[in-house]
């Protein structure tokens, strides 16, 4: 464990920068259900449920313009730095509730067993079955 972390609690979380961090919160709390932890003009957050330590959290992006990322990766174009990976029973039932949500189904799709969906922001995130 890191030196120095506090005795009182050990939160762990992402942060995703956004143009809109309630906008993306919201689609991320319609597909994951995870609780709504923080609700302000320049930061939203979600919990998982029963754990409100663990959070994936939206921020606007503040250091430079935003700038869509590009799936797959292109050369001098704004890539990915993260991406979710999102386990799921049915992968086309959950493709098809993700699009109708506000994802978009990438045109690329590296694997059979994979879906990447891009946000309504443009992050990629990937929804599997496993087994």
């Amino acid at each position: 464990m890191l030196r120095g972390r506090s005795d009182k609690g050990h939160w762990f979380g992402t942060v995703i920068d956004a143009p809109d961090p309630q906008a993306l919160g919201m689609f991320y709390h319609a597909v994951l259900g995870w609780e709504i932890h923080k609700d302000e003009p320049d930061e939203f957050a979600l919990a998982v449920p029963g754990n409100s330590e663990t959070y994936l959290a939206f921020q606007s992006q503040t250091s430079a313009p935003w700038a869509r990322p590009v799936w797959p990766a292109t050369e001098g174009e704004q890539q990915m730095m993260m991406h979710l990976d999102i386990e799921v029973g049915d992968l086309d039932v959950a493709v098809k509730h993700a699009v109708e949500l506000g994802a978009t189904l990438a045109e690329f799709q590296p694997q059979d067993d994979v879906r990447v969906l891009l946000d309504p922001a443009g992050h990629p995130f990937c929804l599997y079955a496993n087994g």
